[in-house]
Formats: structure tokens, sequence, C-alpha cells
């Protein structure tokens, strides 16, 4: 029985069989490696990926298709809404209780929810080797931007301070079923090998605050709120947000950490 798409689910199913080869290749998958996908969906990248590896974890929320894909002896599937997976358990589960091994993340994530999927993958970071996502290109575009650009923004401060990130290919709407009305594209994650120690709560408030009125200079909202922590050290608040790089926000975060706690 064919399956028809779900709005609900933001079903989008890739079809482009030379799409799906060139993500394939860029994944790279060998046999043996822990691999997860999420929302595999009708398999188009299913198929190849548990060829590769031999055997492939699935994550998908719409029960008719976890059903299909469980007549499929290389694929072990959870049915569940991902924002409810502990990616830190399911890795033990994966590496058969063997603590301190990674797993690979990939899929074509449902353009609704793709923010939150991406920091809900964040708070098990530690836990990941790489991930491999197509996402819409709009949200790919503010992950990798740099600063005093109108892409660069919390999306891309937050993901940079753990992940180096790269855009690897465009995915054109008609190579879809149904075509979804944005064009998509493909990034690849990989989690910094010694990344910044800080509170990630932190500085996802010193985030929020300094871009919560990105058009004005850092000191009507940054500033104000430095103040109210009796933050004494310099910072340049004559730049908007948009101007401090990456790195400026770490380390800003990482001097506000004593007084913060």
């Amino acid at each position: 029985m064919k399956h028809i798409p779900r709005k609900r689910f933001g079903q989008h199913f890739l079809t482009d069989r030379a799409v799906v080869d060139a993500i394939v290749d860029a994944i790279a998958p060998r046999a043996g490696q822990a691999m997860v996908e999420i929302g595999p969906g009708l398999a188009a990248l299913t198929q190849p990926l548990a060829e590769r590896l031999g055997q492939l974890t699935v994550i998908e929320l719409d029960r008719d298709l976890a059903r299909q894909l469980r007549a499929r002896a290389q694929l072990k599937v959870v049915e569940s809404d991902v924002l409810k997976v502990d990616f830190r358990a399911l890795a033990l589960t994966m590496h058969g209780g063997v603590a301190g091994l990674k797993i690979r993340v990939v899929g074509n994530l449902p353009y609704n929810i793709s923010t939150p999927i991406l920091f809900h993958l964040l708070d098990a970071v530690d836990v990941i080797e790489d991930q491999h996502f197509m996402l819409q290109k709009e949200v790919i575009d503010r992950m990798v931007a740099h600063p005093s650009t109108s892409d660069y923004g919390r999306l891309s401060v937050m993901l940079q301070w753990r992940y180096a990130m790269e855009n690897l290919l465009f995915v054109p709407p008609q190579s879809f079923d149904p075509p979804p009305r944005v064009d998509s594209a493909i990034v690849r994650m990989v989690p910094h090998a010694v990344p910044a120690a800080l509170d990630a709560s932190l500085l996802s408030e010193v985030v929020r605050v300094a871009f919560s009125q990105r058009r004005k200079l850092l000191r009507h909202s940054l500033g104000k709120w430095l103040e109210q922590k009796q933050y004494g050290w310099p910072f340049d608040l004559q730049r908007r947000a948009e101007e401090v790089p990456v790195a400026e926000y770490v380390a800003l975060t990482q001097a506000l950490q004593p007084a913060a706690t």
C-alpha cells in the first residue's frame, strides 16, 4: 500500500536517486559502525546505509512506517518521537552496554521541528561521533554563518561552540515527494574534540539576551543584563550582537560562571 505523506509529521520523502547516492557517499558508512537514522520514512537513505553498515538503528514516529521498517532484517526500529529519545542510553544499548563508545547520527529531519532536534542532540553530543542532516537550506545557512552577516545569530553561536560544520550539498524541492516549498541542503556536524568548558545554559542565556535586540548596540540589551550580574570585566558593548565572534561569547560566558552561580 502506498504511504500518503502526513503533514502533521512534516513528511517529505526523498526520491532522487542521484541525491541519495551523493548523501551516502558523503556520510561514508563503514561496516560495523553504530549509526542511528532519524526519520527513515520510505527508506530511501535507509536501505543503502544498512547495506554498507550491516545493521542500522532507525527512529520513526509514524507507526505505519515503523511497522513496514520492522520487516527489514537489518534494521532495529525505535518507534518514538525523537525529542523523547535518550541518545546516551541508546548509544549504550547499541554498544552492548559498553560505556564511552560513540554513535553516528543521520537523517532527513522534519523541517517543522529541526531546531528543537538539533538542541536535543546537543545535550548528548559527548556520545556522538558526527551528524549528517538534511535540513531547510535557510536553517543550514544560519548554522554555518560567519559574524557580521545577516544569517549569524543564536543558532550559529550555540552550534559552532560545540561543532565544526560544513554545508555539503544543495537539494532542490523536486528531489522530494511531495516537494517542499523551500530549498534543502545537507550539513555535516563534527563535535569539537576539545570544546570550551562552560555552562551551556548560561551561554544560551547570554546569546538570547544579546540577540534579543539585534539591530541595536549591545549596551541596550546585553549591557543592562551584565550590569544586573555586576559584571565588571571589559567587554565591547558598542557593537551589535551579530558582530561578536563565537569565541568572545564563549569567553564571556566562562568569565561569568563564578558570578552567575
